[in-house]
């Protein structure tokens, strides 16, 4: 089992470092990232904040070495499910329920989460039944995900194409249409186990061609935009928990 229970030293290190990029960011601003909606008026907002993305920095070091792995992936596992995904979210959702723009951004916390409880499932020293299942349950998650941030990409085709470079042929429709289909099939195949590694190893590519030809490039022109770093690390993050779900489903259940 003990083959089975280790994923690929890169992919949960990616993981890691999107999440630490993610607090970082926290500690400079002194603020939340934008996918943990808090209320503005919340006592000792700011403090709060502070310490969650100290937490947030711990765990994701402890995600970068094989000793403490398994405790920082458990922590944010735990963290992005309870306190980002049910209370944070929750709440925001019950007042824009109507807005498919809520349910993308608790996506991108969900697949955070899903990341987490893979690395967690195949680092822990847990029975192997229960590993291979809790293993399934990140990877239905993030295949639940994909759906979603496809469905987005057609929902806001008006915001979507504007990011794709306008260099790149045919043009930025094309493009906006191909990664939202790209992410539903992609979607489709991790839940059914159909070419589900491949469909992982492809939405990896995908994501790191996001960093390279839309978050980098809107980075390097507005480097003190405090939304545009946040995508940015939220995307290394997936990069990391895609290339995690890929390592999982190449290994045999039993």
């Amino acid at each position: 089992m003990t083959t089975e229970k280790t994923t690929l030293v890169f992919g949960w290190r990616i993981y890691g470092l999107g999440v630490m990029a993610i607090a970082m960011l926290c500690l400079a601003w002194g603020t939340f990232d934008t996918g943990q909606p808090v209320p503005k008026d919340f006592p000792y907002r700011t403090a709060l904040a502070y310490a969650i993305a100290a937490f947030m920095l711990v765990a994701g070091a402890a995600v970068e070495w094989r000793r403490t792995v398994a405790w920082g992936a458990a922590a944010l596992t735990a963290y992005y499910t309870l306190i980002v995904i049910i209370l944070m979210n929750g709440y925001a959702a019950l007042g824009h329920f109507t807005e498919y723009g809520t349910y993308e951004v608790l996506a991108e916390q969900v697949a955070i989460a899903a990341g987490g409880l893979i690395v967690y499932a195949a680092n822990a020293r847990i029975d192997a039944h229960l590993a291979v299942r809790l293993t399934r349950l990140g990877q239905l998650a993030f295949g639940v995900c994909a759906l979603i941030f496809g469905g987005a990409h057609f929902a806001y085709m008006n915001l979507t194409a504007p990011l794709v470079p306008k260099w790149l042929p045919p043009s930025q429709e094309f493009w906006a249409y191909a990664t939202g289909l790209g992410h539903i099939a992609a979607g489709v195949a991790i839940l059914t186990g159909v070419r589900a590694r491949l469909a992982a190893i492809l939405l990896t590519a995908m994501y790191a061609s996001f960093t390279l030809l839309v978050h980098g490039p809107m980075l390097v022109a507005n480097p003190s935009s405090h939304w545009i770093l946040s995508e940015n690390a939220v995307n290394i993050a997936l990069i990391g928990t895609a290339w995690v779900v890929a390592d999982s489903l190449a290994r045999p259940r039993r």
